[in-house]
């Protein structure tokens, strides 16, 4: 690559190219449909943290942290950030866009407050970002994944000091 990629928050005028861009990056419409549907929702979306990779004004990356909580076993709500989706052109991926995408998202939360952030992904992937498995802190997925993929990381010291639980993502997950 040869051209400067910028890196900055999504705007209404990109919601088309992200739709398409998701489309082609997983090779078919679940995600793209996710990222809308998480839009929709004010008590989940936080525009800040939509953020997106542009080469020559053309959308080649994006990554999306929306408000998640973890439920104790005491009922308790606690929030963090879940990650998902993050996507790269495939003509693009093997550059580092992904890597720069999740670092400034990271920043970008750290910067507003948030305390932590869960992810679903790769196993070797994430953990070169300070994610670790999240049965560290006993926290769990509400679903059946292998405890290696389903990680957390602090964005602040002690970020999930005391915080344990299950994980509630928001209802449009559930349509993935």
């Amino acid at each position: 690559m040869t051209e400067e990629v910028i890196y900055r928050q999504e705007t209404q005028d990109d919601f088309s190219e992200v739709f398409e861009l998701n489309n082609k990056a997983f090779g078919q419409d679940n995600e793209a449909k996710l990222v809308n549907a998480l839009r929709d929702n004010p008590n989940v979306f936080i525009p800040e943290l939509s953020i997106i990779a542009t080469e020559k004004n053309k959308i080649i990356g994006h990554i999306l942290l929306t408000r998640i909580t973890i439920k104790d076993k005491k009922e308790n709500l606690h929030e963090s950030l879940g990650l998902a989706p993050m996507a790269v052109l495939p003509e693009f991926q093997k550059n580092g866009i992904g890597e720069r995408l999740i670092k400034h998202a990271l920043d970008t939360a750290k910067k507003l407050g948030y305390q932590s952030v869960i992810v679903l992904g790769h196993e070797h992937y994430y953990p070169k970002f300070g994610f670790e498995p999240a049965e560290k802190w006993n926290i769990k997925a509400p679903f059946d994944v292998p405890s290696n993929v389903f990680m957390a990381i602090e964005l602040v010291k002690d970020g999930l000091k005391n915080i344990s639980g299950t994980v509630i993502y928001p209802k449009e997950f559930e349509t993935v």
